[in-house]
C-alpha cells in the first residue's frame, strides 16, 4: 500500500484547510487510516481516525470539534477537513493506514503504511 498526502500550505489562525491521502490499495471496512501530525521538535502525535468507509471516528481532544476525517470508497482518498485553524495546529501532517482496525489506534507504532507528509502552517 503506497499512500500520497496533499494540501497542506500557508493559512491565516481562523482559516481551513482539506487534506487529502491517496491510497493505492483497497479500504474495506476493517481498514485502519489515520492522520498524525509532528510538530518541530516534538513527537508525533495522533490526530484523527477512521475505521473502514465511513466507519467510526476518533479524534484528539485538542483537534475535537474542529477537524473531521473523512472517506469514500470510490475514491480511496481519506480526507481531513481542519476548520478554525490555530498556530498551534502547525505541523507536518501524516496519513498511516494499517490493514485491520486496532483499539490502540492512537499510537503511531500501530500503522505499518505511511504517506510523504504535507505541512500546514498556520500564521497568526
Amino acid at each position: 500500500v503506497q499512500l500520497q498526502a496533499f494540501g497542506g500550505g500557508l493559512v491565516q489562525a481562523g482559516g481551513s484547510v482539506r487534506l487529502s491521502c491517496a491510497a493505492s490499495g483497497r479500504i474495506d471496512r476493517n481498514t485502519a487510516m489515520a492522520w498524525f501530525r509532528q510538530a518541530p521538535g516534538k513527537e508525533r502525535e495522533f490526530v484523527a481516525a477512521i475505521r473502514g468507509i465511513g466507519g467510526s471516528r476518533y479524534y484528539a481532544d485538542s483537534v475535537k470539534g474542529r477537524f473531521t476525517i473523512s472517506n469514500y470508497n470510490a475514491k480511496n482518498t481519506v480526507y481531513l477537513q481542519m476548520n478554525s485553524l490555530e498556530p498551534e495546529d502547525t505541523a507536518v501532517y501524516f496519513c498511516a493506514s494499517r490493514s485491520l482496525w486496532t483499539i490502540n489506534y492512537y499510537r503511531p507504532y500501530e500503522y505499518n503504511y505511511w504517506g510523504q507528509g504535507t505541512e500546514v502552517t498556520v500564521s497568526s
